[in-house]
């Protein structure tokens, strides 16, 4: 024990203080953990879980095991799980690993990642590592690597060619049933049992889930909750409404795994009352109330403090801004924004919040503002391509992303993005779905547009928004539709379970019945087109004068007309039955998704 540790020890001892850094914090727990000192222990496990970082979580990991600090070792394996990207990318003591332990990492539910294509190369790097003594496991790595959820490409190239799957007679299996996956996902058999979902693509369990909750739907207020499990593409109904009641046009915002609902509309009362939801407890407390009844209000967070922004009061439209502090459940009025906002939308970026669009008594807005907390002003950014009320936004990629809205005459499908390093807007590709007065968040690195409102009706519909392809693919529709409702990311959930789909093994079922069930509706189309085609040849025959002997062959040439016609009008109808039993390119079941973005299995089935 050296000379410091034990300065250390001493300080500790009488004083119950003690310097803790990086340079000494192994040699401080081991000492400590020698003599006895559970207190000091402690402190050094805490800062051990506090400088976790992809680069030392796997070190740390072996150094818990090693010294039996089974609460360390877990708090490191669960940070390697959550951030296995960087962990993969920036970490070299994963290479180390013994087989077992980096086996129990690729196969876990739990390691979070969006692709599959990540988990393969990481096994590569590792038998890479050591080849020799390495590439025998290589069939058994495969059984720790979801291939049916791999991108076709990478599957083909990267897994089936492979000199150490090709010089594996036990991997061949694999492909082979891999292969059988891909292949069933375009044959769906109406007479074929109930289908489980294999192994291969089982989907891991999401680390973060998106609460949509509240909204407008059927002309008045609701209180659901409903989450979404990104991996197995499913809304899932929560039974955790609000016991004080429903509000629609209100504000969230998320601190840890608390949502802070803010203001809002039941169809009578406008609320300056706010809630909060504690997702891990279940529970919704009321907190503080604003100074101002505010409907219709933009929320945002930034550094544990929560803004409330503009809003309508039941008399005007707002430019007054207001600051809640959790620790003091405390709301303190700021500086009010330059321009009256109703139906805005606000978020936070690089430290500043940004508030943009909206209503202000009389137009709809195309004007767009920032808030920078170090002085306490609002500063006007150039105006939007479009007026946007009821509308969206979201910072994503260091960018102010605005979609949808609604300009006074249309609701819009439109979405543009502001570049605070240039002061410019640009266009981004348009939604599938017209729609204002819904949820945007972001999730797996994509931004999710959530319900709405298209002009005629609430909708359920949700999609994705891809950056690097410029697109939007549709996701699952919530299991109700509704507009002015909120949606915010929650991560890192240490009950996680109780939000995400929990059939995960009936999901290629369900796939199924939905696509059976879509099946059924274009026979019954195809019938009634057939019907209707058969009672316009008897009426053409009965309408046709007696023939005589000159006439057959003109008899014969109009009833093969009228065949002809009635063959060119099923086809299409035939066509695009086939086409609903073949994987359904608008759905997300990450198969599906994957088909979308990086070329359908029907390029597999080519390549075989």
């Amino acid at each position: 024990m050296s000379g410091a540790i034990m300065e250390q020890l001493i300080q500790y001892a009488y004083l119950r203080k003690c310097t803790i850094n990086a340079e000494n914090v192994h040699e401080l727990l081991i000492s400590a953990d020698y003599v006895g000192m559970i207190g000091l222990v402690t402190l050094c496990k805490q800062h051990l879980a506090a400088m976790l970082t992809p680069e030392n979580c796997v070190s740390i990991m072996g150094f818990a095991r090693f010294r039996f600090l089974d609460d360390l070792y877990a708090k490191a394996r669960n940070y390697l799980l959550r951030y296995f990207i960087e962990v993969a990318a920036k970490n070299k003591d994963i290479l180390e690993m013994g087989l077992k332990d980096f086996y129990d990492i690729i196969s876990d539910d739990e390691l979070n990642t969006r692709e599959e294509d990540h988990v393969w190369k990481l096994c590569i790097k590792w038998i890479d590592h050591d080849p020799e003594n390495r590439k025998q496991y290589v069939a058994q790595l495969m059984q720790g690597v979801r291939l049916g959820l791999m991108t076709p490409k990478c599957f083909m190239d990267e897994v089936k060619e492979h000199p150490y799957v090709l010089q594996c007679d036990d991997a061949k299996p694999l492909i082979v049933e891999t292969f059988k996956f891909m292949y069933d996902l375009d044959i769906m058999n109406p007479s074929s049992g109930e289908l489980t979902t294999p192994p291969l693509a089982m989907p891991r369990l999401p680390h973060e889930v998106i609460f949509a909750i509240g909204g407008w739907s059927g002309g008045t207020s609701k209180g659901c909750i409903e989450t979404y499990d990104t991996r197995a593409d499913r809304w899932v109904n929560i039974p955790a409404e609000d016991p004080a009641g429903p509000r629609a046009y209100h504000g969230t915002a998320v601190i840890g795994y608390k949502i802070y609902s803010i203001g809002g509309y039941d169809g009578v009362e406008y609320f300056n009352t706010c809630r909060v939801f504690d997702a891990v407890r279940k529970n919704w407390k009321e907190i503080a109330p604003m100074h101002c009844r505010r409907c219709y209000v933009s929320v945002a967070e930034l550094n544990g403090l929560i803004y409330a922004i503009g809003g309508y009061d039941g008399h005007n439209r707002l430019n007054t801004v207001e600051r809640y502090n959790p620790k003091t459940n405390q709301w303190t009025v700021i500086t009010p924004m330059n321009m009256q906002r109703s139906d805005a939308s606000a978020c936070t970026l690089k430290g500043k919040i940004y508030a943009t669009g909206g209503f202000n008594g009389q137009e709809c807005l195309d004007s767009a503002e920032y808030y920078d907390p170090g002085n306490n002003i609002w500063t006007r950014i150039p105006n939007m391509n479009h007026r946007r009320s009821g509308v969206s936004c979201v910072a994503f990629r260091g960018q102010l992303y605005v979609i949808g809205g609604f300009n006074g005459t249309a609701r819009l499908s439109t979405g543009e993005r502001y570049d605070p390093d240039t002061q410019t807007w640009s266009f981004i590709r348009e939604m599938n779905h017209s729609r204002s007065n819904f949820g945007l968040e972001i999730i797996d690195d994509m931004i999710f547009a959530i319900g709405g409102f298209n002009g005629v009706s609430t909708i359920s519909h949700t999609e994705c928004y891809v950056a690097e392809t410029d697109e939007w693919m549709e996701a699952t529709d919530m299991n109700v539709v509704r507009s002015a409702l909120t949606a915010n990311n929650v991560a890192g959930l240490p009950n996680k379970r109780d939000y995400i789909h929990k059939e995960r093994h009936r999901l290629m079922e369900e796939r199924r019945q939905r696509l059976l069930a879509s099946a059924m509706a274009r026979d019954a189309e195809t019938i009634s087109m057939s019907n209707a085609l058969v009672e316009a040849q008897d009426a053409a025959m009965d309408d046709y004068d007696s023939p005589n002997e000159d006439d057959d062959a003109d008899d014969e040439e109009d009833a093969a007309g009228i065949d002809i016609a009635a063959a060119a009008a099923l086809a299409p109808v035939i066509e695009d039955r086939h086409e609903d039993l073949r994987p359904d390119p608008n759905r997300r079941f990450r198969v599906q998704l994957r088909a979308q973005r990086f070329g359908s299995h029907h390029e597999i089935r080519r390549r075989a």
